[in-house]
């Protein structure tokens, strides 16, 4: 079943912020990496790259927790607990996009082989 989100986690996912995503190692730990995030309606959408622990795990195992909390007021947060999906991103389109958003640059490698965009879709959203 897919959450909806509210407009304040629109507005902190369409915002510039660092989140943190977690996925689940061979060994069943978590592991987290800090990345950039976009949204696509109610998805989160991640770049990576193919062969990173973070896509091999959720190739594995597509359970993802994406945890935001701004800089400005970081005893807020927004938890998105979801499943994945990975999709190419042979022009490295998202990448740009996101490098675009957070240093104002564009991204240094463009049409980067082997990326991809992780799409978060949300089963539970938590606010706080």
């Amino acid at each position: 079943m897919t959450a909806t989100l509210s407009d304040n986690a629109k507005a902190l996912l369409d915002a510039p912020e660092l989140a943190t995503i977690a996925t689940i190692d061979p060994d069943g730990r978590p592991q987290l990496s800090v990345v950039w995030v976009a949204r696509d309606g109610d998805d989160v959408l991640i770049s990576t790259l193919e062969g990173r622990r973070k896509h091999k795990n959720l190739v594995r195992d597509p359970r993802a927790t994406v945890l935001i909390y701004p800089a400005a007021n970081p005893y807020t947060y927004l938890e998105i607990r979801g499943t994945a999906t990975i999709e190419p991103d042979p022009d490295a389109e998202l990448i740009d996009r996101l490098a675009r958003a957070y240093t104002g640059k564009a991204w240094a490698e463009p049409g980067q082989p082997g990326r991809v965009i992780v799409r978060v879709s949300a089963e539970r959203v938590v606010e706080h």
